[in-house]
């Protein structure tokens, strides 16, 4: 069972926000498969692309075991408490199970970003993947940029994108690159 921090729960909300493509308070499947066709298609990748099926494959996969864990009312859509309390209840248990399931998918943004396949992205692969996949503002990608590019080389990689992810929900200290990810927890 994880600890439910107010500041979990508020990272947990903005995360939400930033799955609810639709804007209508509630996650459902075509929430996952809009955004990740949305993304490939911003990186030139039409539909026979492999990299964008596998985006796509991934990305329907964490729908199906968000709704198998956090579906309580068996109504194909998650609510924002039903969402909450499936972290709760344990879908977050350890760095390491996190891993487990965001590397994979890391790994297909990256297929699907990554045009020259040198295994870094660079501020404008950030500011297009984030604001199509999860709709954060530019400046706040700017500015979540800089605090991930720890080394200032003006690239990211995968190992900094998912400790930047993990950070954001197992790191509460405001210095954290995770801290500032998607932007202000202002509700």
């Amino acid at each position: 069972m994880t600890q439910m921090t107010d500041f979990l729960a508020r990272r947990l909300a903005r995360r939400f926000r930033a799955h609810d493509h639709d804007l209508n308070v509630f996650l459902q499947r075509r929430d996952f498969e809009i955004s990740a066709v949305r993304m490939a298609e911003e990186f030139g990748h039409g539909p026979e692309s492999p990299a964008r099926q596998r985006l796509v494959e991934i990305s329907l996969g964490l729908w199906e075991h968000l709704r198998k864990v956090a579906d309580f009312d068996a109504d194909d859509r998650i609510s924002l408490a039903e969402y909450k309390a499936a972290f709760a209840a344990g879908m977050l248990e350890t760095p390491e199970t996190f891993d487990q399931s965001y590397v994979p998918y890391i790994n297909a943004v990256m297929d699907v970003v990554d045009l020259d396949r040198d295994g870094k992205l660079t501020m404008t692969d950030e500011v297009r993947w984030m604001g199509t996949l999860m709709r954060v503002p530019e400046q706040v990608v700017r500015d979540a940029f800089h605090r991930i590019d720890k080394d200032n080389d003006g690239f990211i990689t995968v190992s900094d994108l998912v400790e930047t992810i993990r950070g954001y929900y197992f790191d509460e200290s405001p210095d954290s690159p995770g801290h500032w990810l998607l932007g202000p927890l202002d509700i």
